[in-house]
């Protein structure tokens, strides 16, 4: 992973490598940033730069192993690169063995594949089969005792912790004299999601580097790379938006989900604002049939719907006052183009914000079931006929 192959973010990348060329390189630094953020792979590519011999201007590195790698096809092995992640006992490991080295040939294939990968993948890919993940007590005796090897190089030795929240409190307990004053040229890069689980004495001692969620059409500009025929860029477009700025939900979204869930959202809608339930049983018959990954999306597309037409609302508001400037801004965050642009046009004529508010709940609350097992069938029929009273009243 180089700076070069994450798309976007030009600002966290320029101050990363900036730091680098001027040699102001904090000791420990914690890249903060939400799930499916770039988070993990702007470490990796902070600690590929760190340690190459041929560094480009642009972020890139020209040695021919790739700066840190001492195997060509996987950059992820040097001496001087070492990892530290949530683990879990198996049928094979047990014990002080359940600790980062006893998994890192998985997880370094695990990163080649999934470099915006979650922790949720991770366990999955792992097979932990609903148990817990943690980093136990005995990974900080390890980290202190692989840092005082002798360095392989002459530059970095660089510690990669992933999800440091999920550190045991004796292993973060463990490290903190260590983090505070490793040895020479010795890094601590910390890859977390959010800082309310760490401890205070975790973050008093690193440097906090924030990433920020992906952009809509940076997300676009990635998926549009998978493409191998002609680009739908409304169907990336509606991927981005139902994403959030989350980049392994749009890989998912992208991969595994029969992408109808606007045209099942419209149908649907139009089913209940009419009150049709005779034409509303064979609908629940294919929303049945569906996977439940695409069921919930049915919803989360409800929900990314309804804050577009609180945006266009805002705008048609706006604009009895004839306030252009502000216009223009409103108008740039609504996100959606085409028929999906055009529903939210004339479906926001119909609810007002009251309706709109109550729809979330119900949306949320059929997302809820769902994730919880109860019958796609029933959650239908009920948050149908909630709505069709609740358009009826408007």
């Amino acid at each position: 992973m180089q700076f070069t192959d994450i798309v976007g973010l030009p600002d966290i990348k320029e101050h990363l490598i900036q730091s680098v060329e001027r040699e102001e390189v904090a000791h420990a630094q914690l890249f903060l940033g939400p799930e499916g953020s770039a988070n993990l792979a702007l470490a990796l590519a902070y600690a590929r730069f760190l340690n190459c011999d041929n560094r480009q201007a642009d972020g890139s590195c020209a040695d021919a192993r790739g700066g840190q790698s001492g195997n060509a096809s996987n950059p992820y092995i040097h001496p001087d690169l070492h990892f530290v992640f949530p683990v879990c006992s198996t049928k094979k490991i047990t014990g002080k063995d359940v600790v980062s080295d006893s998994f890192i040939t998985e997880w370094r294939t695990f990163l080649s594949e999934h470099p915006y990968g979650t922790l949720a993948e991770w366990s999955q890919y792992l097979g932990a089969e609903n148990k817990a993940l943690n980093i136990s007590k005995e990974e900080s005796r390890n980290i202190i005792r692989k840092l005082s090897l002798t360095a392989f190089s002459n530059r970095y030795k660089i510690v990669i912790i992933w999800h440091p929240e999920y550190m045991h409190p004796a292993a973060a307990n463990g490290i903190l004299k260590i983090l505070e004053e490793p040895p020479e040229r010795t890094l601590f890069l910390l890859v977390a999601h959010s800082t309310e689980q760490l401890l205070p004495t975790i973050l008093s001692r690193t440097q906090i580097v924030t990433i920020r969620a992906f952009h809509d059409d940076e997300i676009v500009r990635i998926l549009a790379e998978k493409e191998t025929d002609s680009v739908d860029y409304q169907r990336l477009q509606r991927i981005a938006t139902l994403a959030e700025g989350n980049l392994q939900r749009a890989l998912q979204v992208y991969d595994d989900i029969e992408d109808d869930s606007h045209q099942l959202f419209r149908e649907w809608m139009r089913l209940c604002y009419v009150q049709d339930y005779k034409k509303l049983l064979p609908f629940m018959d294919k929303f049945h049939k569906q996977s439940k990954e695409t069921q919930k999306m049915l919803f989360e597309y409800g929900l990314a719907l309804i804050r577009e037409i609180l945006v266009h609302q805002s705008v048609n508001h706006l604009t009895d006052y004839d306030l252009e400037d502000t216009v223009h801004k409103e108008k740039s965050l609504i996100r959606l183009q085409g028929k999906d642009l055009d529903f939210v046009v004339n479906f926001s004529k119909v609810v007002d914000l009251s309706a709109l508010e109550k729809m979330t709940g119900l949306f949320n609350d059929a997302y809820y079931q769902l994730e919880r097992n109860a019958s796609p069938k029933i959650i239908l029929l009920d948050t149908s006929l909630q709505l069709g009273r609740l358009m009826k009243r408007i």
